[in-house]
């Protein structure tokens, strides 16, 4: 029989405005929770989310990660097991090759596994291919050459600008040197067999120039050896975002600006889905269904402030509303799903259970 004590989120730090670091154990659920596990979204991609932290504070960040984040009161470092586990479990409920990619609402280059976590997820039948996305600020040659020989496949790289002092700025930071990061994707591209796709944010009225040598210079080291060679975000605000002056535009006017870069530069930023090699598939169901009421156990706070984190059972992670009553980290509780979308769920605490 499973008992939640098996779950035991361990604090392993604290940030200096108060935010907890939890070392997410082995028996944790792989799925359930946004912040780190896997997530499925009903295609042949799984989101692989092993750390939340970040070392940057980029000014238009859409999950407030970094140094100074004001929205969030804990982060998490996720053992490699459960991870590892619920890949595996996809790929069997889904009957296809899939890819992994190792996404984070912070920077996947702070996870301390990261190269073991590569190297496993290219061990299971059935992973074709392993991808991650980064700003680079932490990339290194050494670092390269252990991804290669782990077997990483792509780099989606984020950058924004050529320029030293803009990205300075634009990254909250004055640890990032875009002069290293261009050295180490050139290096990346030329000295390993890892593909790599650049993917720049356009800042309306900020980085429109920017983007455009960007993507000049992702064409120009030879970026998309198997894969498309660059695309182009939109900034999109978001609740607990930054960037709440920046200006967005709307979706027409994106779609303009694209359009334009593709005459002007003679370059291609559409891409379909099967250009992409991705596919709708068979999801994996979860185990609760909007409006059911469970009891959960709280293992920790959650990454948003006032929110926590619990767990079904064996069965999945929850996102926990508390409402009006006072939760205690262990404590067992009846609570009502409001909410169930990509194996992500939330729920609302309704009593504690003595």
């Amino acid at each position: 029989m499973w008992e939640s004590s098996r779950v035991q989120f361990s604090i392993i730090g604290k940030f200096r405005n108060g935010r907890l670091i939890y070392r997410v154990p082995p028996r944790t659920p792989a799925y359930g929770y946004i912040a780190f596990g896997v997530i499925d979204r009903g295609t042949n991609v799984l989101q692989v989310r092993p750390t939340t932290i970040c070392p940057q504070n980029c000014i238009f960040c859409s999950v407030d990660a970094g140094l100074s984040s004001r929205n969030r009161w804990a982060e998490f470092i996720a053992d490699l097991e459960p991870i590892v586990r619920g890949v595996k479990e996809a790929v069997s409920i889904k009957g296809c090759y899939v890819e992994a990619l190792i996404d984070t609402i912070g920077d996947v280059l702070t996870y301390p596994y990261l190269v073991e976590l590569v190297k496993s997820l290219k061990g299971i039948s059935g992973v074709k291919s392993v991808a991650l996305e980064t700003h680079g600020l932490l990339l290194s040659k050494r670092l390269v050459d252990r991804l290669h020989e782990a077997g990483l496949d792509r780099v989606n790289l984020s950058l924004e600008t050529l320029n030293s002092n803009k990205a300075k700025l634009l990254y909250g930071t004055p640890a990032y040197s875009v002069e290293k990061v261009i050295e180490v994707c050139e290096y990346l591209v030329r000295e390993t067999s890892i593909d790599l796709h650049v993917t720049p944010l356009w800042l309306p009225g900020i980085n429109d120039e920017d983007v455009e040598q960007v993507l000049e210079w992702a064409l120009r080291i030879g970026a998309g050896k198997k894969w498309p060679p660059v695309t182009v975000q939109k900034f999109i605000k978001h609740k607990y975002g930054r960037g709440r002056g920046l200006r967005e535009v709307s979706w027409s006017d994106f779609w303009r600006f694209i359009e334009f870069l593709e005459r002007k530069l003679g370059v291609r930023l559409k891409w379909s889905m099967e250009e992409w090699g991705m596919t709708y598939t068979r999801r994996v169901e979860g185990p609760i269904k909007l409006g059911d009421v469970v009891e959960i156990v709280v293992t920790s706070r959650g990454w948003l402030r006032g929110e926590y984190l619990g767990v079904y059972g064996d069965k999945c992670l929850v996102a926990i509303s508390p409402g009006k009553l006072k939760v205690k980290i262990g404590g067992s509780y009846l609570a009502r799903v409001k909410s169930v979308k990509d194996t992500l769920y939330i729920v609302e605490l309704l009593r504690e259970v003595k």
